[in-house]
């Protein structure tokens, strides 16, 4: 297994279905207590452990979902009040290191919980069409609303996988 992606790299089928939608919002709406039960316990010197050579620390990892989900959330809304906008990337490695990234993880614990809160009530207050709306990325190109859905339900899971491999690996 590749520790980079414990759960496999993300794929989104062609045809997007309605169960896919309500499947992705659900998983949505756990990742917040997932997140918390991955990192309950741990000590500050396990927050301080890097989840494989090279990579975040597991307290990086909790502040980097609050980043990025907060992202997510502000990508939605522009695509559901502006026509195709082009959204803004942001270099996450560079973030990772900003001093905010040094508050307790319980801090943005409670910002992805607040974050997922008003992202699921707005998906879930939803029309079928809604769901194509888009937004232009300068990375990724046109990506609709259901996309961006399926994007960060993955990245939720890949990111709490991080996590808990290696709480497994380490016994803890």
């Amino acid at each position: 297994m590749d520790p980079r992606y414990p759960i496999g790299k993300l794929q989104i089928n062609d045809e997007i279905t309605k169960e896919d939608i309500v499947r992705w919002i659900s998983e949505l709406e756990a990742t917040p207590e997932l997140l918390r039960k991955a990192v309950e316990g741990l000590t500050v010197e396990q927050l301080a452990t890097p989840y494989r050579p090279e990579g975040w620390r597991v307290d990086q990892v909790v502040h980097h979902l609050a980043d990025s989900h907060l992202n997510a959330y502000i990508r939605v809304k522009l695509a559901l009040t502006e026509e195709n906008p082009l959204v803004k990337v942001y270099d996450e490695v560079l973030w990772a290191q900003l001093p905010d990234n040094q508050l307790p993880i319980e801090v943005s614990l409670q910002l992805l919980l607040a974050t997922h809160a008003r992202l699921v009530t707005l998906l879930n207050s939803l029309q079928d069409e809604d769901f194509k709306r888009t937004i232009n990325h300068p990375d990724n190109g046109i990506v609709s609303v259901e996309q961006l859905i399926a994007t960060y339900a993955w990245h939720g899971k890949h990111h709490i996988a991080h996590i808990t491999s290696l709480r497994e690996k380490m016994g803890w």
